[in-house]
């Protein structure tokens, strides 16, 4: 163990252990961690900070011989509420590197999300919202791989932990008052869920913007965009190190059968078709073409009729969105997406989360009322008001105030 300014820097597995015993009989310990992964497809860890009410401490990886099992092991202490702000790249590293999901976790974005502070709130406005304090961003962009460290970076570092546990402790009291407790635990469930983590070549799809002509050349993208996800993982280097996303397009329209052929792509890197990864590429291509496409989505041949869509009822219930929003103080992405939006417009009983559970209570029983023309919005007084029109009963009146 070292010091710097009072900052702890544990680097001995012994001083680790006993430093995670001590965390584990506190109600929380607040964790965030320093990664690289520019040039990796896995994330590199570089450090780990952590804070509890009576203590802080910073622990770095790259020390020779640190054993990481306890941290690991105070993670799944279901006894420790692990605070973290934006979680979900942290428990990703956690999850492949101790095969550890944190439990039970509390992300303090996505509970500022549900106290009404906007959509994705960033940690440097909560902290100067709820705890007065300022950050120095000067070390935002540090390369945390490279040793040593400075003082500077390391008390940036430090900060992101410290003033958690004061943010912790005012959204917690926030959601005991408000009775949104229940709320927060559907989002975390998603956080605590290893499928939330799991990477499975098969879907690397899914992530990717491609249309299809014919469901044969969506056949090769998905085939394509497959082998480039394993190759990334074997490798360890970032999906586009293997081939760009312009490339997977390119390549599942013109259908390569040859090595040849990808030299006429202009998106495959020049060479591509002389390497060893062409031969595996082409391997897949030449599966995904001669195999049964049952897997495979159907592809919608006909042009799609944008008339069709119901513009002005997806664009009222947008405002519908935002004044429900300002009323019940819920960040507007955690109460409905715009795919929700354009689905409840199509369809009374779509299967979205806006029409499950307390979103349908804020916002889809509302928004179905406004599609229906039972409610609409109107202004008064300056500002928007959601009311009932004659006929569809006083108990469904709304009266809220928009910007």
């Amino acid at each position: 163990m070292r010091y710097r300014n009072d900052m702890r820097i544990i680097t001995t597995s012994e001083v680790l252990r006993e430093t995670c015993t001590q965390f584990a009989t506190h109600d929380f310990v607040t964790v965030d961690t320093e990664f690289m992964r520019e040039k990796t497809f896995y994330p590199k860890l570089c450090l780990i900070q952590m804070a509890c009410t009576s203590d802080e401490v910073i622990i770095d990886p790259q020390a020779d011989g640190l054993d990481l099992s306890s941290f690991f092991e105070l993670m799944a202490d279901t006894g420790v509420v692990k605070v973290f702000h934006s979680a979900r790249q942290d428990i990703e590293i956690m999850h492949y590197m101790g095969d550890v999901i944190p439990k039970p976790l509390f992300d303090t974005q996505v509970a500022a999300m549900v106290c009404g502070f906007g959509d994705s709130v960033g940690y440097e406005n909560l902290v100067r919202k709820l705890v007065g304090a300022k950050i120095d961003k000067t070390s935002r962009f540090t390369d945390w791989s490279q040793r040593p460290l400075s003082d500077r970076q390391l008390a940036y570092a430090m900060s992101d932990v410290t003033h958690l546990c004061k943010v912790y402790a005012k959204l917690k009291a926030q959601l005991d008052n408000t009775g949104r407790e229940s709320w927060l635990a559907e989002e975390m469930a998603v956080l605590e869920s290893p499928d939330t983590y799991r990477s499975d070549p098969q879907h690397a799809w899914k992530r990717l913007k491609y249309r299809a002509r014919k469901q044969r050349n969506l056949a090769v993208f998905m085939a394509a965009a497959a082998w480039r996800e394993r190759e990334a993982q074997t490798r360890d280097v970032p999906r586009n190190r293997v081939l760009k996303d312009e490339a997977l397009s390119e390549i599942a329209t013109q259908m390569p059968r040859e090595p040849g052929d990808f030299r006429r792509l202009r998106a495959v890197p020049r060479g591509f078709g002389d390497s060893q990864q062409a031969f595996g590429l082409l391997k897949e291509i030449k599966k995904a073409l001669d195999g049964p496409m049952d897997h495979v989505p159907d592809v919608n041949y006909e042009p799609v009729d944008q008339t069709a869509r119901p513009t002005a009822i997806i664009d009222v219930l947008k405002v519908a969105l935002k004044v429900a929003s300002e009323r019940h103080h819920v960040a507007q992405k955690l109460i409905a997406s715009v795919s929700d939006i354009e689905q409840i417009a199509l369809n009374d009983e779509a299967d979205v989360p806006a029409l499950k559970g307390w979103r349908r209570e804020l916002f889809g029983d509302l928004a179905l009322q406004i599609k229906h023309g039972r409610m609409c919005i109107a202004v008064d007084g300056g500002e928007a008001v959601i009311v009932s029109l004659p006929g569809a009963g006083a108990d469904l009146a709304h009266a809220v105030s928009a910007e």
